[in-house]
């Protein structure tokens, strides 16, 4: 880590040069592929925002990217032979140092939050419609490690699951990114929350808010003769007929996400497809979330952690040069909370 000295001095060196430090990859592949390099410091467009990184935060989005898999992506414009950025990262936390001509509600030296073009380097450029002013309780490590999770959750929760006072809700897959940001809104939201994970991680989920926590090793989803109102799978592992017998006949089921499955779409695709084609036959609600990071989001998930009842989790720190071995860290499931990275 560098000094507060140190970190000036290189600050003034990137200045006068116009470059700067930042993970890149040249080509799809595992966690080899990412390298720390000098490349060109990115200039801010006429409706960007310039700004300088003081951490970034990592979800399982930055691995499929790196990966190039589910290949659908590739097609969807992400590149098909290499990625078209060259530098990894989105989640962004850090001090505007420029703004672009045509951009008006924040001015140099702003504290924000969000997601951003190459967020794994000193510098990183977004649109004002993808930043939100940093929450002041928060440091610049918890507030990096909000924005693609805890939107994919609020997302989940409230407009997908559309979760009201007094309801039950599962949480599966509650020990992840998404799902420890899920548990966390759907109690502010006033739900009886009720978590799944794996032995190692239920103290993690209890310490997030669940009323109750599962252990997917040991025990089932819980009583048929208690329904959820509202099942959150960002697990992906089960089918919709098992998730549905312990819905209830009302009930909401929305899918997030999920890993595993084919190269081409990926299992959690083919079965979210599935369930959109389902749900109108049926009387349950069968949805699926795609979420992007959008300012009004985030100012939503600002005010919840502003008021205390969301808060992020994180389980380490990394410093540039060790990017790798967080995000395998990361597609292990090894981490108790989110990774940061800080450059």
């Amino acid at each position: 880590m560098f000094t507060t000295t140190q970190q000036a001095a290189q600050e003034q060196i990137e200045a006068e040069s116009g470059s700067m430090q930042a993970v890149v990859q040249d080509a799809y592949g595992s966690a080899d592929v990412l390298h720390l390099a000098t490349v060109p410091r990115p200039a801010p467009g006429k409706d960007d925002v310039l700004v300088r990184v003081h951490a970034a935060g990592l979800h399982i989005g930055d691995w499929h990217l790196m990966t190039g898999q589910p290949y659908l992506m590739r097609i969807m414009g992400f590149g098909l032979r290499a990625p078209k950025a060259r530098v990894r990262g989105t989640d962004v936390a850090g001090t505007v140092v420029a703004v672009g001509a045509q951009v008006t509600g924040v001015q140099v030296g702003d504290e924000v939050f969000g997601s951003c073009d190459g967020s794994y380097a000193a510098y990183a450029t977004a649109r004002l419609s993808t930043l939100a002013d940093k929450p002041a309780n928060l440091s610049f490590e918890q507030a990096a490690a909000v924005p693609t999770s805890a939107v994919t959750a609020l997302t989940a929760v409230r407009d997908a699951g559309r979760v009201a006072a007094g309801q039950r809700v599962l949480v599966i897959g509650a020990s992840g990114g998404v799902g420890l940001f899920a548990v966390q809104i759907a109690k502010a939201f006033g739900a009886e929350v009720t978590g799944v994970c794996s032995t190692s991680k239920i103290e993690l989920v209890r310490s997030a808010g669940a009323d109750q926590v599962l252990d997917y090793t040991q025990v089932g989803l819980g009583s048929n003769d208690r329904p959820y109102d509202v099942i959150l799978d960002m697990g992906g592992n089960r089918s919709l007929s098992q998730l549905r017998r312990h819905l209830a006949p009302r009930g909401t089921l929305v899918l997030v996400g999920g890993e595993g499955g084919g190269r081409w779409i990926g299992g959690a695709m083919s079965r979210s497809l599935r369930a959109l084609v389902l749900s109108p036959f049926v009387s349950q609600r069968l949805r699926m979330v795609v979420s992007t990071v959008k300012r009004p989001d985030l100012q939503a998930v600002s005010e919840l952690i502003q008021a205390g009842k969301v808060t992020p989790l994180i389980d380490r720190t990394y410093p540039l040069q060790d990017v790798p071995d967080a995000i395998r860290r990361l597609h292990n499931r090894e981490a108790q909370g989110k990774l940061v990275i800080v450059p």
